[in-house]
C-alpha cells in the first residue's frame, strides 16, 4: 500500500499527481498471490485518467532477476572458490548451484542453503553446521500468535463456535444439569431454536451412554460432548464450527 504506484493511484504521492492521458507503464508481473492489489492499483490510476500498459496486454515486462547466461558472465569475472546461491525457491537455488559447478566451482563448495540454515566460515571454509528456527512469527499485542491459534481464529471466522455445556456428578455418575448451548456465528436465529433441541438431545445421550459405564472421567466427558456436538452440527447445517465442551463437576 506504500508503493510509489500504489500512493499516485490515491492521489497520496507527496511529489506526483496523475493528470488525464498519463500513461503508466507497468513492466513487471504481479507476484503471486499479490494480482488482487496490483489489480486495484491499476483501476485506481486508470480512475484518474491514466492509460495503464501492463504485461497482461503488451509485451512489456521486465525482469529483474538475472538470466544464466548473466549470471556466467558474474561467476567468469568473480572466480569464486565458495559460492552460496541466495533468493529464489529451493529449485531456483539448486540450479544456480549447478550453473556455478559448469563454471569451475567444485562440487562441495557451491553450497545450497535454506532459511535457518548456519553456515559458518573460517580458515577451513565454508559448511552447513547447524540449524535455527527461522519460520514465520505472527505477533498479535504483546506475544507470538501459533499456528494453532491461527487455525483456530479461521474456524471462528468461517463456521463461528458452538459450546455445549454439561454439569455432572462425578461421583454418582449422573447429568445433574444441562446440557446448555452457547453458540456465535453458527446459524441464523430464526433457526436456532430447532437446532439446540436436537442438539441437547444428541449430547445428552452421549453423556448418559458414558455415565452408564460407572466410571466416566471428565477428559472422557469433555470427548463424548465434542463428538456429539460435532457430528450434530456436521449433520444438520453441513458447517464445521469450532466445539467448545465444557464438563462442570456438581
Amino acid at each position: 500500500p506504500m508503493a510509489a504506484l500504489a500512493l499516485l493511484g490515491g492521489n497520496e504521492n507527496r511529489w506526483l499527481r496523475i493528470t488525464p492521458n498519463d500513461t503508466v507503464i507497468l513492466s513487471s508481473h504481479p507476484i503471486p498471490g499479490n494480482e488482487s492489489a496490483v489489480t486495484r492499483v491499476i483501476d485506481n490510476l486508470v480512475r484518474l485518467g491514466a492509460q495503464v500498459v501492463h504485461s497482461g496486454i503488451a509485451d512489456v515486462h521486465a525482469t529483474g532477476h538475472a538470466k544464466q547466461e548473466e549470471l556466467k558472465l558474474l561467476l567468469s569475472i568473480a572466480k569464486p572458490e565458495w559460492m552460496v546461491p541466495v533468493h529464489g525457491e529451493y529449485r531456483h537455488l539448486v540450479t544456480h548451484a549447478g550453473l556455478a559447478r559448469t563454471m569451475g566451482v567444485e562440487e562441495h563448495k557451491a553450497i545450497v542453503a535454506e532459511d535457518g540454515d548456519q553456515l559458518t566460515l573460517n580458515e577451513e571454509g565454508c559448511a552447513v553446521t547447524g540449524r535455527v528456527p527461522a519460520e514465520y512469527i505472527y505477533v498479535h499485542g504483546r506475544g507470538d500468535v501459533s499456528g494453532g491459534t491461527l487455525r483456530d481464529r479461521q474456524i471462528l471466522g468461517n463456521d463461528g463456535v458452538v459450546s455445549a455445556i454439561v454439569c455432572v456428578d462425578l461421583e454418582s455418575q449422573r447429568l445433574v444439569g444441562g446440557p446448555e448451548i452457547a453458540t456465535r456465528g453458527w446459524i441464523a436465529e430464526e433457526d436456532v431454536e430447532i437446532l439446540f433441541a436436537g442438539l441437547k438431545e444428541r449430547v445428552s445421550a452421549a453423556v448418559d451412554s458414558l455415565l452408564a459405564e460407572g466410571s466416566a472421567t471428565r477428559p472422557q466427558l469433555e470427548k463424548a460432548v465434542r463428538r456429539a456436538a460435532g457430528s450434530f452440527v456436521s449433520q444438520k447445517t453441513r458447517r464445521r464450527p469450532m466445539i467448545v465442551p465444557v464438563v462442570v463437576e456438581a
